[in-house]
């Protein structure tokens, strides 16, 4: 039985929060950001108000929110599951928790030998 491995997931407390922007802003989607303005941070809009390109890599949803990285980022964290979590602070600039007090934080954890297996036999997508 092959158990699919998730790339992306979310504390309890970040969870909470996306249903809280949900109510607010309607559906929602993230990305994490490369750098540049806000850092290596996620970023949460309201769905469709990011644009997407052919190379972004699709990682997974947070309590059905799609989440999507860059080609060249996934490159760096491919080997890591991220764990979305959310802290005191301010949001990324561009981002729906921008003037909340609270902020989407990346946590992660390296994949093991197993796990990087068993992604390579996995099927990418939506």
């Amino acid at each position: 039985m092959t158990i699919n491995i998730e790339r992306v997931l979310a504390t309890p407390a970040a969870l909470a929060f996306i249903g809280e922007l949900r109510q607010r802003h309607g559906p929602l989607m993230f990305f994490q950001s490369g750098g540049c303005c806000d850092g290596s941070t996620p970023m949460c809009y309201a769905a469709g108000e990011f644009d997407l390109s052919d190379t972004d890599v699709y990682l997974g949803n947070l309590d059905g929110a799609p989440f999507y990285i860059g080609l060249e980022q996934f490159g760096y964290w491919e080997h890591t599951q991220l764990i979305i979590d959310v802290v005191e602070g301010n949001g990324g600039m561009f981002s729906l928790d921008n003037g909340t007090g609270r902020r989407f934080l990346t946590r992660s954890r390296l994949f093991t030998d197993e796990e990087n297996g068993q992604l390579r036999s996995q099927a990418p997508g939506p």
